[in-house]
């Protein structure tokens, strides 16, 4: 590639595929850059960065930090650069910037928790430590609310020397909005501890998105003021030479600029104490995030972020979130060694599929929770979810479902909040189906709903969802929390399980949550979740004291799984079939993991056997198809099905097996998909290309196993 093209590094990942990028940087970066990296517990095929909401959420594609500049979730660039100054001679750490040209320090070393990506760099004798937190904590409102996230670099001598070491950062104007034309303006202040460097589009359009990324609201980055600590605002190739050369000059270009007018950046740097071979250096400390005032619009009004309960002004916790690192940061190494330890139990300290499926988990924690944000509703918390890269909906029934085993594992009564928003429109009577709407809003920010009865309607799918995440969330309240929670909701949930009573045994032509295949009658698997929901319903009756109730839909649950074995069982007798009277086919009924989870004891022990043992029989390199027709898979509901058999080894830990192959070494640089082929790892996307699975909060549901650990709830 000629020299005199002007084809940049930027030019390079904002308009090649994700996989060809991959392919064309390891010609065009530095081969030092990525030499020698030793990735833990897996390799991703995205690292998650700055990863807290469906705005603020920056990954590098791929897994090597110095060379590639970060991306948002959809592939767009969120530059980010980095740049040490090791005893007078400058080193590139992360980002691609064109100029000034760089030697790049090498990664040695990356590590993915829960938590946090931290990337271990060497070079000039000494090691740099890179961390990028996101303190995960639905448990926790006031911080789960703040939508900012950390980044810590730590210098420490490798050759026994002493070293001066000066640390730079910055991040460009694209993180600001989805249009790259758009003028942006900018501020500095000090507020408390931190300096603030902010910038916003000058024309903000509030509950509006351009290309996914919000089309209102604030980027901040902000770090420690005092010594040694200097910041500027000013054109990239501009302020990364002065960074070079010294401090910084702690001034602001004029401003409005287009985001690409030479690419205005926000920079901050600081001289550390000198590096000595006793111990590491103190911690620079930044925090990055996106700020939105009103945060959704729910039929009509605005809604504030629930951050705004505590703080006025997003300076204030901003500073507050500073102040928060150290609780904060512990928090996260709790929660860190929680699933590594909580996977051990389960499957032996000593077991590679163990190991294997805390990684896993590990890599989908942060993309779970930041497809959600809490709101305030007069003064009570909602949570709020985007069905990132399918489609957009808000707060989709069929989405919300999948994620479940990660909710229910970290903070039950954070699924409690995002079922509020799907029972308060309903029971406002401004649904006027008999069954469970799949959403409420065409597309997130605004829930617009559907008054007319209309959208993607799922019938079975989500009537049943509704009821099983309301059973999973009352088992999992305290006894009065729980009886509350049923209570409240009780004549909605009773209609919707009543729907099912007269419509789940036998499904009639439907929609169901994989789309993607197509409507279909007769479906066994959804037929299963149907009689399910019913048997959900019971605990739900049970919890909110209406006895009666409870025998009537536990005896009609019981009932209908006996007709639905002698209708699905294929005329082999080796699996059940993909839809009644349909003999040769078969699918992965991962909605038996909702029986184990509410310890229903519905499916058979002998059924749930031998599905077991066909899957086992017909699973590719990298997964079990979702079902005899395609070679695809859904990442979610293998693990889904790994719950299910949970007494069945071969079958659950080959399920976690294969996933784990597929997220160590799929070629596609993107963040943790849930579709994709069993044989090549290859990302799938809808036949006319334009959408793929990336980013979704669905992967939540690779938690399932872990999951079942908390289950509560009695048997019917």
């Amino acid at each position: 590639m000629p020299a005199e093209s002007g084809f940049t590094r930027r030019d390079l990942l904002r308009y090649t595929e994700l996989a060809g990028a991959a392919a064309a940087a390891a010609w065009l970066f530095p081969a030092s850059a990525a030499a020698g990296a030793a990735y833990s517990p897996l390799r991703p095929p995205a690292t998650p960065l700055a990863v807290r909401s469906m705005y603020l959420s920056s990954w590098l594609p791929g897994d090597t930090l110095p060379g590639r500049w970060a991306t948002f979730w959809n592939g767009k660039t969120t530059g980010l650069t980095g740049i040490a100054v090791i005893d007078g001679t400058a080193h590139l750490f992360a980002g691609a910037p064109a100029a000034p040209s760089l030697p790049a320090l090498e990664q040695t070393a990356l590590t993915v928790t829960a938590t946090r990506s931290v990337f271990e760099l060497a070079g000039g004798g000494i090691k740099l430590t890179v961390t990028f937190l996101s303190p995960v904590d639905p448990a926790n409102l006031t911080r789960q609310s703040v939508p900012l996230s950390y980044v810590s670099l730590q210098a420490a001598s490798l050759d026994g020397a002493e070293h001066r070491v000066s640390l730079y950062v910055d991040i460009t104007g694209e993180w600001a909005h989805g249009d790259h034309t758009q003028p942006i303006d900018w501020t500095h202040q000090i507020c408390g501890s931190q300096h603030l460097l902010s910038f916003a589009a000058t024309k903000q359009t509030p509950i509006s998105e351009h290309d996914e990324q919000a089309g209102w609201g604030t980027v901040v980055l902000a770090t420690d003021s005092g010594d040694g600590v200097t910041w500027q605002v000013g054109t990239g190739d501009a302020v990364r030479g002065a960074a070079i050369r010294g401090p910084l000059a702690c001034t602001a270009l004029a401003g409005p600029r287009r985001i690409d007018d030479s690419w205005p950046v926000f920079a901050v740097r600081r001289d550390l104490p000198v590096v000595t071979p006793a111990a590491p250096s103190a911690e620079m400390v930044l925090s990055i995030g996106h700020v939105r005032t009103p945060a959704v619009r729910y039929l009509g009004a605005s809604l504030d972020p629930w951050w705004r309960t505590k703080w006025n002004d997003w300076p204030a916790m901003v500073d507050w979130f500073r102040s928060d690192y150290a609780a904060a940061r512990e928090h996260c190494e709790r929660l860190d060694d929680r699933i590594d330890a909580d996977a051990a139990r389960i499957f032996g300290a000593d077991n590679a599929v163990g190991r294997q499926y805390a990684a896993v988990c590990a890599l989908a924690l942060r993309q779970t929770l930041a497809g959600t944000e809490l709101v305030n509703r007069h003064g009570v918390p909602w949570a709020m979810l985007k069905e990132i890269s399918s489609n957009g909906n808000m707060c989709t029934v069929d989405v919300i479902y999948p994620a479940m085993p990660a909710l229910l594992y970290l903070a039950p009564d954070y699924l409690r909040l995002l079922l509020e928003p799907l029972l308060d429109y309903v029971e406002a009577g401004h649904w006027p189906r008999p069954f469970a709407p799949h959403d409420l809003g065409v597309h997130y920010p605004d829930a617009t709903g559907h008054s007319d009865g209309g959208g993607e309607n799922m019938p079975i799918e989500e009537s049943a969802n509704m009821l099983i995440m309301t059973a999973a969330v009352v088992g999992r309240l305290s006894r009065d929390a729980g009886r509350d929670a049923a209570a409240r909701h009780y004549s909605v949930l009773r209609g919707w399980a009543d729907y099912l009573v007269g419509h789940a045994l036998h499904p009639d032509f439907q929609n169901q949550t994989d789309d993607f295949t197509g409507f279909i009658a007769r479906s066994s698997n959804l037929a299963l979740k149907g009689i399910i929901g019913i048997g959900a319903m019971a605990l739900i009756a049970r919890a909110a004291g209406h006895s009666d109730d409870a025998t009537r839909y536990s005896t009609t649950a019981h009932k209908y799984v006996g007709e639905w074995v002698k209708h699905s069982k294929d005329p082999s007798g080796q699996h059940l079939m993909l839809a009644y009277g349909k003999p040769g086919t078969w699918s992965l009924k991962y909605n038996g993991f909702a029986d184990r989870l509410l310890r229903l004891g519905l499916i058979p022990a002998d059924v749930a056997a031998k599905e077991a043992a066909w899957y086992t029989a017909h699973a590719g390199a990298y997964g079990v198809p979702l079902d005899h027709r395609h070679s695809y898979t859904k990442t979610d509901w293998q693990l889904w099905a790994a719950g299910f058999l949970l007494d069945h080894p071969a079958a659950r830990d080959l399920f976690i097996d294969r996933v784990y192959r597929f997220a160590d070494a799929t070629g596609d640089r993107a963040p943790f998909t849930d579709w994709y082929d069993v044989n090549t790892g290859a990302q799938q996307a809808t036949p006319d290309g334009q959408t793929r699975f990336t980013a979704r909060p669905v992967i939540g549901g690779v938690f399932a196993v872990l999951a079942l650990g908390s289950t509560t709830t009695d048997t019917m």
